[in-house]
């Protein structure tokens, strides 16, 4: 089976909403890392403090066959098309993957099963 990581970059107001339509449309298990993110414009000063948007990071290990389908999900329920949304999603092939929990795979494996 081939895996991918997938990686969902949210405003953190809308990590909860990432992270159900990725689990509805198949993945299972996610890391969540917190950032900030300065984005192409200037930075904005109140009272000498930047302000930066809070951001999650989402990653995913996925079967290639269903990252696709996540990723589709993702685009269309965040709308990350839009120029005025800063969600951004992308997925990096792995050549070797250890410690998946058991549990995880099976869940994989059906879910492969259901699209074939």
């Amino acid at each position: 089976m081939k895996f991918v990581a997938l990686v969902a970059v949210v405003g953190e107001e809308r990590e909860e909403e990432a992270i159900r339509i990725a689990k509805e449309s198949g993945a299972g298990a996610v890391t969540i890392l917190r950032g900030r993110n300065l984005g192409l414009k200037e930075k904005k000063i109140f009272f000498g403090l930047t302000l930066e948007e809070n951001i999650s990071l989402l990653l995913f290990i996925l079967p290639r066959k269903i990252s696709m389908r996540v990723m589709k999900a993702l685009n269309e329920g965040m709308d990350m098309q839009n120029d005025e949304n800063s969600a951004l999603a992308f997925t990096v092939p792995l050549g070797h993957v250890a410690g998946l929990n058991i549990e995880e795979l099976h869940k994989f494996e059906n879910e492969i099963r259901q699209i074939l």
